[in-house]
């Protein structure tokens, strides 16, 4: 893994859910950083994830021998494959909604309380692990795609400057909700570098399995590319929808939306 990849997903998190400490946070401008961050992985996903995926089995298709019928129904397999597992992505971001309530789209989490009750621990655990956990199987999976041979350079500093951007709310809604939840800051600190270590990890298995383990790395990197496209799309779509609040036109956040369109095309 590039010292790039690590350092890009790990301190931005950092640094994001500390400054919570430091300053109030706007909630107009921590809403146009969640737009964006929609609008760059949607724009990424139609121009450069999907059009590469479907690429580069036309390419391997091209590449094999056999008669025309035989050549026709592997390719078709393929496709369908591939369809189900972009399916597969966006059907593992809805159940992951269950466990983060949302925060990795937006939504900032409030303290349950109990009426007449004061929380302690044990309620502090029950209600804040399973968004952790939740968060961190999306950040692992979202950064699979960033594994060294999945991704040509271009396209993933592109990617990882998406992931920078869309951690950075959610680092600051995570922290939140923990402060609400009146936890540690030792804790605080340890449950903010287990999220920031996820995308990392993310990547750097998914680079050693697939040369390790797999046979066709190429195929392995598609289908894991192909779950991952499924998730953004949930992701970005919910952004979007969610940001039109009461159907009302904002031209702010249109024109971040735009912006963000725009930004992903953008080759460095």
């Amino acid at each position: 893994m590039r010292l790039l990849v690590f350092f890009g997903l790990f301190l931005p998190v950092l640094i994001a859910g500390g400054s919570v400490y430091l300053f109030k946070i706007n909630k107009i401008v921590l809403k146009l950083i969640v737009a964006f961050s929609g609008a760059y992985l949607l724009s990424l996903v139609f121009n450069e994830l999907l059009p590469r995926i479907y690429n580069t089995l036309s390419l391997h298709s091209d590449s094999e021998a056999g008669n025309a019928l035989m050549h026709s129904h592997e390719d078709h397999s393929a496709h369908y494959t591939m369809g189900l597992l972009i399916l597969t992505g966006f059907f593992i971001q809805l159940l992951l909604d269950y466990l983060t309530k949302g925060i990795e789209h937006g939504h900032t989490g409030h303290p349950h309380k109990h009426e007449g009750k004061c929380e302690d621990n044990h309620i502090h655990h029950t209600s804040v692990l399973p968004v952790l956990i939740g968060l961190c199987l999306h950040s692992f999976l979202e950064g699979m795609p960033l594994a060294e041979g999945l991704s040509n350079v271009n396209l993933q500093n592109r990617l990882l400057t998406g992931i920078i951007i869309h951690n950075i709310p959610i680092s600051i809604v995570l922290v939140s909700l923990m402060m609400q939840f009146r936890f540690s800051l030792s804790k605080t600190i340890t449950f903010l570098m287990l999220f920031a270590l996820a995308s990392p990890a993310g990547a750097l298995i998914t680079h050693f399995f697939g040369y390790q383990f797999m046979t066709n790395s190429d195929t392995f990197f598609n289908y894991i590319m192909a779950i991952v496209v499924g998730i953004f799309l949930h992701i970005s779509t919910t952004i979007l929808f969610e940001t039109d609040e009461g159907h009302k036109f904002n031209i702010m956040k249109f024109i971040t939306m735009m912006t963000g369109v725009f930004a992903a095309l953008i080759h460095f």
